[in-house]
């Protein structure tokens, strides 16, 4: 098919996921696959093996699943997998989702260790161990790299380098950085990294991946605390039968996937697309502050994700408003997620370059109908 007669959609979403997609990733889509077929468990294998060469240059002491569902269903099959039951986790918090992280424990029954920071402030690596040296009985520690709830970037190798210095086994929810922040799992020392198909990889929603040391995996065999959330069970199947689901698998997705991991690899690879991120991010906090908006966090703790803004000091600011005006003209922003202060978020992760910025910045100027 003519990709050029797929319609455009009426707005870009500027936001962490789902997130505009290319003509190209849409078309892949439109052809339907049998999930016994050896063409298309050949595309599962090889989307696995391309996971784990970006995750890593360590690729032959790594593996990788994929899951059904959203990207929390695999955070809850990672947490609900891989601990055993005398096992305890230590969770590192500083917004929503590593808050669900340890929601997810609770609701598992297994035995916790909440290290609560707040929203706007970085993780406490003191704090962090401080716990580890007084709980012997802790043996994973999670924790968030790019928490969206405010679009903060947290020191996943600072926590990696504490967490291994007393040997425990690292968790880290990488939702909305793998694919668009260069990183090395060997590096980091993490033995589970947690992401989705509509993120930095730029797919569309359906089903999330955990790419894990081989060794870490294998010890999870029969830990599971759910049927169709066993990492370790779905991973066992795939790798010995070619790629194979256990259940019915999200065939359009995974084909789409497929393409953007393609399309990945034409833009130059990780870094090529971490500078496009980077440079429409300072692009867009330039032209905001211009405007008068200050962001909810200082530069040195930003991800080039997305970016909290503070509201203007105007009782006529509606973000109601706001959004519903920049529909109109093509932009669709999100509205704010922390509890201590009103703010409005904008992401430019996607099939979003930085010329479509500064047309953002310059319809909320025309819009400006607080001053």
């Amino acid at each position: 098919m003519n990709i050029e007669l797929i319609e455009d959609n009426p707005y870009l979403l500027l936001t962490p996921g789902p997130l505009s997609t290319s003509k190209r990733v849409k078309a892949a889509m439109l052809k339907d696959w049998c999930t016994w077929d050896d063409d298309y468990n050949r595309i599962v294998q090889d989307i696995r093996t391309r996971l784990v060469r970006l995750a890593t240059k360590e690729a032959s002491f790594y593996s990788s699943v994929l899951m059904q569902g959203s990207g929390s269903f695999c955070v809850e099959a990672v947490i609900g997998s891989v601990i055993p039951q005398h096992g305890k986790i230590l969770v590192m918090a500083n917004g929503a989702y590593g808050q669900r992280m340890a929601h997810m424990a609770k609701m598992l029954n297994i035995p916790l260790v909440l290290l609560d920071n707040g929203e706007v402030a970085p993780p406490d690596l003191n704090q962090l161990e401080s716990l580890l040296q007084e709980d012997a009985d802790i043996t994973h520690v999670a924790v968030v790299h790019c928490e969206t709830t405010t679009g903060m970037l947290n020191p996943i190798e600072a926590v990696g380098r504490i967490a291994k210095k007393y040997n425990k086994t690292y968790i880290v929810d990488a939702m909305s950085s793998f694919g668009g922040i260069p990183m090395d799992m060997a590096d980091l020392q993490i033995d589970f990294l947690i992401s989705s198909a509509n993120k930095c990889i730029q797919g569309v929603p359906g089903f999330g991946f955990v790419i894990a040391k081989i060794d870490e995996l294998e010890k999870c065999a029969g830990w599971a605390r759910s049927h169709s959330l066993d990492l370790y069970d779905q991973w066992d199947k795939m790798e010995h039968y070619n790629g194979k689901w256990r259940f019915t698998s999200p065939t359009h997705v995974v084909r789409a996937f497929y393409e953007a991991l393609k399309e990945l690899a034409d833009e130059g690879g990780i870094v090529a697309r971490y500078n496009r991120y980077k440079t429409s991010q300072r692009a867009l906090v330039k032209g905001m502050k211009l405007l008068g908006f200050e962001t909810l966090l200082p530069e040195q703790l930003q991800s080039p994700i997305i970016t909290s803004f503070l509201y203007p000091e105007s009782e006529a600011f509606q973000f109601q408003t706001l959004y519903e005006k920049l529909k109109r003209r093509g932009f669709v922003i999100y509205p704010g997620k922390i509890t201590n202060a009103n703010t409005f978020r904008i992401g430019n992760i996607g099939e979003v370059q930085v010329d479509d910025m500064i047309r953002l910045v310059d319809a909320i100027q025309q819009e400006k109908f607080w001053t």
